[in-house]
């Protein structure tokens, strides 16, 4: 009999498909479509992954430290996916660690979290995130943050339903583009 509970699982290379897919979902959801540069080469070069003859042990249930490749500063990211019943991909959660200074303790920052459209309100947003704080407390982590965008207010009130709160006292900053290479170059 198979179960009615997805899996939740750190990815594996041969996810590396679907993971692209649900990222390029997220970016049209998010209108930004034309800005993603993600390919599947791209994704292999830089997620650490679990073994593709790793045992299907779903990380929400467990609550442990994965299994994976170690991460490194070309490999920085990890990636958690969630498998529904029937067997398919319908959300993921790339994140990699952080530190926080004035704990003294590291963390998790999900860089990305999506479910499908057409698997939302089954609670599998929920399952993921609850992996990722099981991961944080069994690592003896200090947080776990994410940042979303000021438009997207159905994210922001399921954030705020399971305990999540807004930090309105930080801005968000990034270099990237020309703006990072002048930069990189500015004492030169």
């Amino acid at each position: 009999m198979a179960s009615s509970v997805p899996t939740i699982r750190h990815a594996r290379r041969e996810d590396v498909p679907a993971i692209l897919e649900l990222i390029r979902e997220l970016a049209d959801y998010e209108h930004e479509l034309h800005s993603v540069e993600a390919t599947e080469a791209k994704l292999l070069e830089t997620i650490a992954f679990a073994p593709s003859d790793s045992p299907l042990v779903d990380v929400s249930a467990t609550g442990g430290i994965p299994q994976t490749e170690p991460t490194s500063p070309s490999r920085p990211a990890r990636c958690l996916i969630l498998i529904t019943p029937a067997g398919v991909p319908a959300g993921i959660a790339l994140y990699f660690y952080n530190y926080s200074t004035w704990r003294a303790k590291p963390g998790i920052y999900l860089e990305d979290l999506y479910v499908k459209q057409s698997e939302r309100k089954n609670g599998y947003g929920k399952r993921l995130l609850v992996a990722l704080a099981k991961e944080v407390v069994a690592m003896q982590g200090g947080r776990l943050e994410w940042s979303v965008l000021k438009w997207n207010e159905p994210s922001i009130k399921f954030y705020e339903s399971i305990g999540a709160r807004m930090m309105s006292e930080w801005v968000g900053m990034r270099v990237d583009g020309d703006g990072l290479t002048k930069l990189a170059t500015l004492l030169d």
